[in-house]
């Protein structure tokens, strides 16, 4: 190794390997999904509408918000999606699933640690009933800095600072108990890279279901017989078909596209609806 030794006596590249510590250990886990890929184009009208409709009442939102509103409602109606692979009792063979009751999503963050940039992922519990203010505020609080350093990455930092074999067994053990993975893994994982000039990517996040979100951008589009141009995003969904087949899937991918393009949140006073009238074709009714 070179270069010269930091305060803690470890040289760059061996500080900069501890802190990719977590994401080696989850990689190795996540090796054992069988992963398949499924992706669809979703026209955010509606959701650009809402956004514009907030904006104006002071109210910044991002896609990601709307993504995770989604999911919640859309996991909560398919639960066999909203599952885990669990381990037979002794001397049995077979599938076997856990089904959760809540929707928990661990939301990927690109962040800086020490100077470095490193994988961190939030959990965020109760989507399901969850309101987009609510999530908009849990996705603020980790854009702050030092985000490294919040009580709920104490784990990343114990296993960056054990031993390898010591942070594998943590990591194992910690996975064992099915009904303990909401709190460490999630339910669902979700990655954007929509501030990139990435349309669509796929990755496996370590549960039954990962969804990946590209950029939002202008393209044209069919409807009733004509073209327009519409806010297109390209969604990815993942699944481990341990857990689902992908018939499955394919109907949580359905829902998640009609969630979004028939986006309304239900709240009165707005200003959603008024926009939406007076857009026209524009937008889908």
């Amino acid at each position: 190794m070179s270069g010269s030794a930091g305060p803690s006596g470890d040289p760059p590249r061996a500080r900069s390997e501890r802190r990719r510590r977590h994401t080696l250990y989850f990689l190795e886990h996540a090796a054992r999904q069988r992963p398949v890929h499924l992706d669809t184009d979703v026209d955010m009208s509606r959701i650009e509408a809402h956004r514009t409709a907030a904006r104006a009442a002071g109210v910044r939102r991002s896609h990601v918000t709307y993504l995770l509103y989604a999911t919640g409602r859309v996991l909560h109606r398919h639960p066999e999606a909203n599952a885990a692979p669990a381990p037979r009792p002794f001397g049995l063979r077979g599938p076997r699933t856990v089904r959760f009751d809540s929707v928990t999503a661990k939301l990927a963050l690109d962040r800086r640690v020490d100077g470095e940039r490193t994988v961190l992922s939030a959990l965020l519990p109760g989507l399901e009933s969850a309101g987009l203010g609510a999530i908009q505020e849990r996705i603020d609080r980790y854009r702050e800095p030092g985000t490294a350093q919040l009580p709920e990455f104490r784990g990343v930092r114990l296993l960056g600072r054990l031993p390898a074999p010591l942070g594998r067994l943590a990591f194992a053990a910690a996975l064992r108990d099915p009904r303990r993975r909401p709190g460490v893994l999630g339910t669902v994982s979700v990655s954007s890279l929509g501030h990139r000039p990435v349309d669509g990517f796929h990755s496996s996040g370590g549960t039954a279901v990962t969804l990946c979100a590209g950029r939002v951008v202008e393209r044209p589009v069919a409807r009733d017989g004509r073209v327009t141009i519409a806010p297109m995003m390209r969604l990815g969904l993942t699944f481990d078909h341990r857990v689902i087949d992908g018939a499955a899937a394919a109907d949580v991918l359905g829902d998640l596209k009609t969630s979004l393009e028939e986006f309304d949140d239900g709240a009165e006073g707005d200003g959603f609806q008024t926009l939406v009238r007076g857009a026209g074709q524009d937008l889908r009714a």
